[in-house]
């Protein structure tokens, strides 16, 4: 069965500022984790106590300022970071959309990027080139197929990147924000597919500033400020909540 379970997940990091940060005069800072320590003796807690649990079906948007911690909890969900705190279960082939650059060359062409992306991911030649065809039709790039990738513009290199992850069937699926750049046809498709992956009993992950997107993508929230959950629940109780706050001023 496919499941993701986060349990009091931390994630804290040290850092050395060039300055000690005792001289500063700004009480808050409205982005970024919870900076601690003194002097030049500092730790950032990325994550602070972090728990929820996904289950087959379920599509997961993660919303909060920059610096909440978003990119973070789907790096750690991916194991690129590993947590200093709490615990994480995951059950299912996962992949991850974190930047478009991953798993490509700017110089090959669009073609020859999916046989890379595809053997980044432990895929055989013989399975990349019987999924081919299907991936540059649902990219729609066309004739650029056969263009190097330093001739694609932001949209098209997320095109082509957001079709061979998804074509290679993922039980659950992490993105970052950057699938916003494509444009609103684009978008349509690329909701359908992942709406298509959670009804087949998988699991998206969904990290982005596009509201918009996330209410028409997403069945749960996530709300981050500073590494700390604000809200974790049904996306109808989210929206409510926030159009409460909007109608009182608040």
């Amino acid at each position: 069965m496919v499941s993701i379970r986060a349990e009091n997940l931390s994630l804290v990091y040290r850092v050395q500022p060039r300055f000690s940060l005792g001289r500063s005069r700004v009480p808050f800072a409205a982005v970024g984790g919870q900076i601690g320590g003194k002097g030049r003796d500092h730790q950032v807690t990325a994550l602070d106590g972090v728990g929820f649990s996904l289950s087959a079906g379920d599509r997961l948007g993660l919303v909060g300022r920059n610096g909440s911690g978003k990119t973070t909890l789907l790096k750690v969900l991916y194991g690129i970071y590993e947590p200093t705190g709490g615990i994480v279960e995951i059950s299912g082939r996962v992949d991850a959309l974190f930047n478009i650059n991953i798993g490509f060359r700017r110089e090959a062409t669009g073609r020859r990027n999916i046989f890379l992306r595809g053997l980044v991911n432990g895929r055989s030649r013989e399975e990349m080139e019987a999924r081919m065809d299907e991936i540059i039709a649902f990219s729609e790039l066309g004739d650029f197929i056969d263009m190097p990738l330093k001739s694609y513009s932001q949209g098209m290199a997320a095109r082509l990147a957001f079709s061979v992850a998804t074509a290679l069937n993922p039980e659950i699926l992490l993105m970052d924000e950057w699938i916003g750049a494509g444009d609103r046809h684009f978008q349509d498709k690329a909701r359908s597919r992942m709406n298509e992956l959670a009804e087949s009993a998988g699991i998206v992950v969904l990290a982005s500033h596009n509201e918009p997107l996330i209410e028409r993508t997403c069945n749960k929230i996530l709300v981050l400020e500073q590494g700390r959950v604000l809200f974790m629940g049904d996306k109808e109780a989210h929206f409510e909540k926030g159009n409460a706050s909007s109608a009182n001023g608040g």
